[in-house]
């Protein structure tokens, strides 16, 4: 055979097979493999850079899942006609990849690690991130790269009642929620959730179950490790040199004690910066070729502070108690000509949200993999530099932006009215004015407030709230809404959003191994109480209810239902019966496949003009029927009065007033809006109209002189007539 070290190695996982494939394809990268779950086969490889990266002070792992639009049978709908830039979801697997395999590496490696996963085909009831979250366990594994691995990731979904490992495509549309949950052989490293108001222990139930899954997955990549893995190779550790950190501990320890015992990251920050200096000052030339390590040591020293503080004094930062929330505040209305506002505090994070309505033909248009083509609700989160007191240039969104926006959208879309309830595309901004901790809640909390102050009925207020975790050996503490510190010198940032129902959202950030289930229960009863209390004592108060009337700024909406059949007739050739009734009604209509119109104006009276127009054009006009006309043409014989786009009807001078009339122009010129009623409709479909039968119906006007029953040349002639004069 021409690949001699090839394998192929299988397992079944929800009742299907999964296959890896090992020593054909990538064979240069450090470890590679083409995993095949059904139809959906992803490659992934791993490569570690010979040499650690020179000044940085982090682990460099970078984590691509690459979505190619030909796993799908698609070209892309860029200019170029390739993939560029990865989407949003791209960039949202390649985090949920990357939050359970990163702990894992050694913290004091400096190699350069790539990971990537390359989506070549695509089952919709195999998710891709499942596949290549797998894959790229079994990629690293197999290299050479040093790594405390291998996890494993499968979804579990809630389907009438039941739980259901990696749900196929039909089940996810009927499932109750969407978790996907990443472990080691022991413990859960990774939780990705969106939910309909699901329960603390109906969640911690299905987290259970996917768990015991992915231990079976682990054992399974274990054995393929053993048969073809290579041999880690050593590299060079950054950590301090030991009694280099123990000197400057004992050297700064008080100060920097002092220094953090404040609830004011300014404060603080400005505390640190002399004590920065001094330690350099007198150990720069002790240490004159460890210089940069210099500054890990006063870190380390300032992670032992606060661990300890928690830990051993229960004694957090700013002095909270471990379950006390920070000083919290809610406001809405903040400015003046957006649909909505709400702005949410919580001590020194500040987060400021805006609420944009606009028409379906605004719903975001995608272009991936899967099966989902366009967005109607969207949330946006920007996190400026000047949130935390810094100065840089803005380029955009970046990874972490784009997902703390999605945690957000994911959080509230359960709660989001269908397009049935509310015939709008929902745009959402986070603007993040201050931060230290807990943003991406903060985000949530504001967007409620914002939503329901916009008039958006949502279905029930939600709020969010972080919980964070300490660990040393068997021990454990967790504690409700970390700050920054607590963040970076803490093990965990379990982040859950949710209703007085239920959770909506979870995100777990992990910097040890994995929970053990006591934690994961431990930090859904704390989270639970958490947000009763922001929702009970600080939002709803200020805002109880979704308003019942739009700001005055945001467009009016008006919905009906038409044959599908006719929306030719709605758009007119090359467009242009729908362009005329936009124009004349200073308005814009959407009109779906299925028939769905969307009419959208500022003015609501412009709406109804319009919604009329379309009723006019989509059902046929019936005998006796009332229409506010214009008059188009005048004939000595009589008026043509459009009564809709495409829609023209005669009005014979016998029929112009309620008395006699001599000539036409006398009564109606062209331009002229004028109420009209059909009293006959010819075999062709043309239409004969009475204004004097309208304003006798409509105004209760009286006729002077009886007219003749009919016109003096019958129906047949009468059409005849005006065919001639047309």
């Amino acid at each position: 055979m021409f690949f001699k070290d090839f394998k192929v190695f299988e397992t079944e996982i929800a009742g299907r097979k999964f296959t890896a494939e090992v020593g054909k394809m990538a064979q240069l990268a450090g470890g590679a493999v083409l995993v095949r779950y059904g139809e959906t086969e992803i490659l992934c490889t791993a490569t570690m850079a010979a040499k650690p990266r020179e000044g940085v002070d982090f682990f460099p792992l970078s984590v691509d899942f690459e979505e190619k639009l030909y796993s799908v049978g698609r070209i892309p709908g860029s200019f170029q006609r390739r993939e560029g830039r990865a989407s949003e979801k791209a960039t949202l697997c390649s985090r949920v990849i990357d939050r359970p395999i990163r702990p894992l590496f050694p913290k004091d490696m400096r190699n350069d690690v790539g990971v990537v996963a390359t989506v070549m085909s695509v089952d919709p009831d195999c998710l891709p991130e499942i596949t290549a979250m797998i894959g790229v366990s079994i990629a690293i594994s197999i290299s050479e790269i040093p790594w405390d691995g291998p996890i494993s990731g499968v979804s579990v979904g809630l389907v009438d009642g039941k739980y259901v490992i990696n749900p196929t495509e039909a089940e996810r549309a009927k499932s109750e929620m969407a978790v996907t949950v990443a472990s080691t052989d022991s413990l859960v490293a990774m939780i990705e959730a969106g939910a309909n108001e699901i329960p603390n222990d109906v969640m911690f139930d299905g987290i259970m179950l996917a768990h015991e899954e992915n231990k079976k997955i682990v054992e399974w990549i274990k054995s393929i490790r053993e048969e073809v893995g290579k041999e880690k190779i050593a590299f060079e550790s950054n950590d301090p040199d030991p009694e280099m950190y123990e000197t400057i501990k004992e050297f700064a320890i008080e100060d920097v004690r002092a220094a953090l015992d404040t609830d004011d990251k300014r404060i603080r920050d400005e505390r640190l910066k002399p004590i920065y200096d001094a330690v350099h000052e007198k150990f720069d030339e002790v240490y004159p070729d460890d210089i940069a390590k210099i500054e890990d040591c006063l870190y380390k020293l300032q992670k032992y502070i606060v661990r300890r503080w928690l830990l051993d004094d229960g004694k957090r930062v700013d002095g909270r108690g471990i379950d006390e929330i920070r000083p919290l505040n809610a406001e809405v209305d903040l400015l003046s000509r957006v649909h909505g506002s709400g702005m949410f505090t919580r001590g020194q994070t500040q987060v400021l949200s805006i609420t944009t309505l606009g028409t379906v033909g605004d719903a975001q248009l995608l272009d991936g993999i899967d099966n989902e083509t366009e967005k109607r609700y969207m949330h946006h989160y920007n996190f400026p530099s000047y949130s935390v007191g810094e100065t840089r240039p803005s380029r955009g969104p970046g990874r972490r932006e784009i997902g703390h926006g999605a945690l957000a959208e994911r959080a509230l879309l359960p709660v989001i009215p269908s397009v049935e309830e509310f015939p709008y595309t929902i745009r959402v901004v986070s603007e993040v004015l201050s931060s230290n901790g807990s943003t991406s809640q903060g985000s949530i909390c504001g967007s409620t407030l914002s939503l329901m102050a916009a008039g958006v009925p949502i279905k029930a207020p939600v709020a969010g709230i972080s919980c964070g975790l300490v660990t040393e050996g068997d021990r454990f503490m967790t504690m409700v809404d970390i700050q920054g510190l607590e963040d970076f010198f803490g093990d965990m940032d379990f982040k859950v959003a949710g209703t007085k129902k239920g959770i909506t959202a979870i995100q777990m950030d992990l910097k040890i191994h994995g929970l053990t289930p006591e934690i994961i229960k431990e930090a859904f009863e704390k989270t639970y109480k958490a947000r009763m209390y922001i929702l009970d004592e600080i939002m709803l108060p200020v805002i109880a209810e979704p308003r019942a009337e739009l700001s005055k700024y945001a467009p009016k909406m008006l919905t009906t239902k038409i044959d599908p059949e006719k929306i030719g007739d709605v758009i007119g050739k090359q467009g242009k019966v729908i362009q005329k009734i936009c124009a004349e009604c200073n308005c814009k209509v959407d009109v779906e496949e299925d028939g769905s119109v969307f009419i959208t104006s500022l003015d609501l009276e412009d709406a109804k003009r319009a919604l009329l127009m379309v009723e006019t054009i989509a059902k046929d006009p019936e005998i006796g029927s009332v229409y506010n006309g214009v008059v188009t043409r005048l004939m000595s014989f009589g008026a043509f009065v459009e009564i809709a786009p495409g829609k023209e009807g005669l009005v014979h001078i016998s029929r112009l007033d309620v008395k006699r009339v001599d000539k036409v122009e006398d009564v109606v010129n062209v331009g002229d809006s004028v109420l009209v009623k059909v009293i006959e409709i010819d075999d062709q479909g043309r239409l004969n109209l009475s204004r004097r039968d309208a304003l006798i119906e409509v105004k209760g006007l009286v006729p002077e002189n009886e007219p003749e029953d009919k016109p003096k040349r019958d129906g047949k002639k009468h059409f005849n007539n005006r065919r001639h004069h047309d």
